[in-house]
């Protein structure tokens, strides 16, 4: 690979400090491994609509195609006006126009950060993305969520062989490589048809790997068991919703979610984003922690090192993540969030300094 291309979309609220806190770090590792990376930037969110009328310009979809990547920074979405008046979620239009169908959330525990029960947690939430109980990606034509009265509000859930096969590939190819286990989350006693769908595409997935361990949960009592219990799990597969609850516990669980990375997929392309959201509040004050994006960003190169058989973005991926382990180690190096003092720039160039030290 000549350059490794990367599309920045840096988002609402703390999205443009803390991209830019991921970009120091790449810029790091194209000195340290020799790597060409090219970066373009464009612009969504509140910025964008004040500019072109919408949250995300249409042009930003093959624009996309034509990358290795992307980062997203977090977007504040709830606040966008109606669709119609420009507010389009980018997430959601990127991974359903794009068909980045899996999404990929651990909740690990880091050296010195307190879990909030005193385990050790290590797992894999696999979370299907392009359907579920998600009104913007459920219907041909208009919104899985409608009111046939002003006193009645319904919504639509969409669950597929063909989407629920491809992401419990994905969760079993995952447990091979991890520990063999798969756990199976649904809500089967309720959704007896739809879940019921979800589960049965699951098992005939699972048949191609009779050496992974294998269970299926309500998730209610996933919910519990992940306080209770979390080392049961190795791997979770599960529908849209239920992952982005279960995946948000899970990390709070292990830490916080400032330390939470994911991507999202598909066959061709690969989104780098944090779990958490835009925060507002703190937003241009310096002082959010950058690490789930920049580790997001390491989750990213791993992606692209395999699909390109790229060893020095594979080796980029490890130094990321044993570099934030060392620095989160040392309370003095954290951000605010963390128990720290460190401003974000102040994070990113000691993270930096400690990524240079390690390779």
């Amino acid at each position: 690979m000549e350059k490794v291309k990367i599309l920045v979309l840096p988002g609402d609220g703390i999205g443009p400090e803390i991209v830019d806190s991921a970009k120091d770090i790449i810029f790091c590792l194209k000195d340290l491994f020799g790597i060409k990376f090219e970066l373009s930037y464009y612009d969504i969110g509140f910025k964008a609509l004040k500019e072109k009328g919408t949250t995300f310009p249409t042009e930003i979809l093959n624009l996309a195609q034509k990358f290795h990547g992307l980062i997203l920074g977090p977007v504040s979405h709830l606040d966008y006006p109606l669709p119609e008046k420009g507010g389009i979620n980018p997430s959601g239009e990127i991974v359903t126009k794009l068909d980045l169908f899996a999404n990929l959330r651990p909740a690990k525990s880091r050296k010195g950060i307190q879990t909030k029960n005193s385990k050790f947690i290590d797992l894999l939430i696999v979370r299907q993305r392009t359907e579920g109980f998600y009104p913007d990606r459920n219907m041909y034509f208009g919104s899985g969520e409608y009111m046939p009265t002003p006193d009645i509000a319904l919504s639509t859930r969409k669950i597929t062989r063909f989407e629920s096969e491809r992401i419990a590939k994905v969760a079993f190819d995952q447990a091979m490589i991890r520990n063999k286990k798969v756990t199976a989350v649904h809500k089967a006693n309720v959704f007896r048809i739809s879940d019921g769908l979800f589960l049965e595409a699951v098992r005939n997935i699972r048949k191609s790997f009779p050496d992974i361990n294998y269970n299926e949960e309500l998730v209610d009592a996933t919910a519990a068991n992940l306080i209770r219990n979390s080392d049961f799990y190795d791997v979770i597969v599960t529908t849209n919703m239920f992952g982005d609850i279960l995946s948000d516990e899970a990390s709070e669980i292990s830490g916080s979610l400032g330390i939470a990375p994911s991507i999202n997929f598909g066959e061709k392309l690969v989104v780098a984003q944090a779990q958490h959201g835009s925060a507002p509040d703190i937003a241009g004050k310096n002082i959010a922690n950058p690490s789930s994006i920049i580790l997001s960003v390491g989750m990213m190169f791993y992606w692209i090192g395999l699909k390109y058989n790229e060893k020095k973005l594979i080796d980029c991926s490890r130094l990321i993540d044993k570099s934030i382990d060392l620095i989160l180690n040392d309370k003095k190096l954290r951000t605010k969030d963390l128990g720290g003092k460190l401003s974000t720039k102040e994070f990113t160039k000691n993270l930096i300094s400690v990524i240079s030290n390690n390779k």
